[in-house]
């Protein structure tokens, strides 16, 4: 529930000609907590002409406000990369990034120069500006600077044509790692048959190259082998394909190549998603017998349906039991079990998951003799895991090529991750 207590921490105008009145945002935690008690909470709240758009992070509210027919896409993609840029938590000469382990009202009151300049540069006149935090980090700082005016200039990567990247940066040892990453999103009803499944991925990069390199990422793309002739082996359809904005997108649409100027340390290069059917990489099967005003009985069975030389690693069954349930007994074959009675939850964790293996738990609860008026839901069996050197997809990097004018030799490194998305297998009981 919403606390009562609460307070605006810090208010800004973007535009010069804003015709929300401040006096406004003074409405929002009203409506936002009437709401609720309503049961009719929604990311879009008006009140009169004004329109509230708000996400919640920590102890936090961030709230936009227009009255205009405003793009609600841009409004919150622009809210969530202000949580990502506001966690760093000092811009230092030399730039280093410090990240807040929790961004809440302390974290901001304590920076709160920094976070207002950083407001300031992030949007002007209304629109999201640099929300690069390495570029931000070249004239947010926290050192005193001495004023002069003939020297006085915005950095130079601000006006570049590429603004993501500064200049005259050097390394010892060039290098590029590359990590494909996929999601496997899966639900599974009670009678064992899928009904939805698909695998969302993304590459992410961490680029440690001198000057201002160009790479070209060649991937098994389906259409780039349709189009260059070239059909044997496995491909991937990709689809809902999404880039960082130094790739360039022309050359994509006319050739298939990701061609791009990197920019420097960590970032995510593109995005997408394979829509296809996914065998359940961990197959559970549960027995859950509920006896009234007695006891319940719990056996879960878990099977690792991925190639032997590949291992599961961190994996954790989640498996909800009723909200009266105590006296928690358990047996595992392997791993772990206990019982997380603030979710009302058997959480059973395996480090090292082989593929091919079968695992089993039992789990006996007792019951209250008086049973609870309420009836309660069938929450799924939910189960969290990480399969490293393994895509499920098959997609792979054929090649990285670097080109720097210098013509310095670079190694590009690439690893392979396979995770649980939204991974769900509906029960009985």
């Amino acid at each position: 529930s919403i606390k009562s207590k609460t307070f605006i921490l810090l208010y800004m105008i973007t535009t010069s000609t804003s015709d929300v009145d401040m006096a406004e945002i003074d409405h929002f935690m009203p409506l936002l907590m009437q709401h609720e008690e309503e049961g009719l909470l929604c990311p879009v709240l008006s009140h009169g002409s004004v329109h509230f758009m708000w996400i919640k992070h920590s102890n936090l509210y961030l709230v936009a406000t227009t009255n205009k027919n405003a793009n609600a896409s841009l409004v919150y993609s622009f809210l969530y990369k202000l949580v990502e840029i506001v966690k760093i938590q000092s811009y230092t000469e030399p730039p280093q990034i410090r990240p807040m382990s929790i961004l809440e009202e302390e974290s901001i009151q304590d920076n709160f120069v920094v976070v207002y300049e950083l407001l300031d540069e992030l949007m002007d006149f209304g629109f999201p500006q640099t929300t690069d935090s390495k570029i931000l980090q070249e004239y947010i700082t926290q050192e005193g600077t001495k004023l002069e005016v003939a020297k006085s200039k915005v950095p130079t990567t601000v006006t570049n044509a590429v603004s993501w990247r500064s200049e005259g940066i050097k390394y010892k040892k060039n290098e590029v790692f590359i990590d494909v990453i996929e999601s496997i999103n899966v639900l599974v009803n009670a009678n064992g048959s899928v009904m939805s499944s698909d695998i969302v991925g993304s590459i992410k990069l961490k680029t440690m190259l001198s000057g201002m390199p160009e790479l070209r990422l060649g991937l098994n793309d389906r259409v780039l082998f349709a189009l260059t002739g070239r059909d044997k082996g496995k491909t991937v359809v990709m689809e809902d394909v999404k880039f960082h904005q130094c790739v360039r997108l022309s050359r994509f649409e006319s050739d298939r190549t990701i061609s791009f100027i990197p920019p420097d340390g960590e970032s995510e290069l593109m995005s997408y998603r394979i829509n296809t059917h996914v065998k359940p990489l961990i197959w559970i099967e549960s027995v859950i017998e509920k006896f009234s005003h007695s006891r319940v009985e719990i056996m879960v069975k878990a099977k690792g349906q991925f190639k032997k030389q590949s291992v599961a690693n961190n994996v954790e069954v989640r498996v909800p039991v009723p909200s009266d349930a105590d006296s928690p007994k358990f047996k595992t074959s392997t791993g772990n079990a206990k019982y997380v009675p603030e979710k009302n939850l058997v959480v059973w964790t395996i480090k090292s998951f082989p593929g091919g293996k079968e695992f089993l738990m039992r789990a006996h609860f007792g019951l209250p003799s008086v049973e609870k008026d309420e009836l309660e839901g069938k929450p799924p069996i939910t189960v969290k895991f990480e399969i490293p050197y393994f895509t499920v997809s098959g997609i792979q990097v054929r090649y990285m090529k670097i080109i720097e004018k210098s013509g310095y030799q670079a190694l590009p490194w690439v690893r392979y991750i396979t995770q649980s998305g939204d991974y769900q297998l509906r029960t009985n009981v």
